[in-house]
């Protein structure tokens, strides 16, 4: 079977110069950017343009995809690191938490 698809065919598909057979996509080619912050840029009608940039606020942690599976929220993540706390010998905790 070829890869090539009749225009006739399929009415409803690409054209043909947008052919990305052979190609790969990048999974995640933006996701450290997102990460570390950005900067969105708002186009008024009136020619001004807003700029805001969005920082991820200090003491945010994000959750990999299949962690956050059994994680829906903060307080289920909360509850289990301070789970895992309390395994931790006296000595490694932070003095702020005894």
């Amino acid at each position: 079977m070829s890869n090539k698809r009749d225009d006739t065919e399929f009415n409803d598909e690409m054209k043909p110069e947008y052919d990305f057979s052979g190609k790969q996509g990048v999974r995640g080619k933006y996701y450290q950017r997102l990460r570390d912050g950005y900067t969105v840029r708002i186009h008024q009608q009136d020619g001004t343009t807003i700029v805001q940039n969005v920082v991820r606020p200090e003491g945010t942690v994000a959750l990999d995809a299949d962690v956050r599976e059994f994680f829906p929220d903060a307080e289920s993540v909360n509850n289990a690191l301070r789970g895992l706390i309390q395994l931790l010998p006296t000595k490694k905790r932070p003095a702020s938490n005894r």
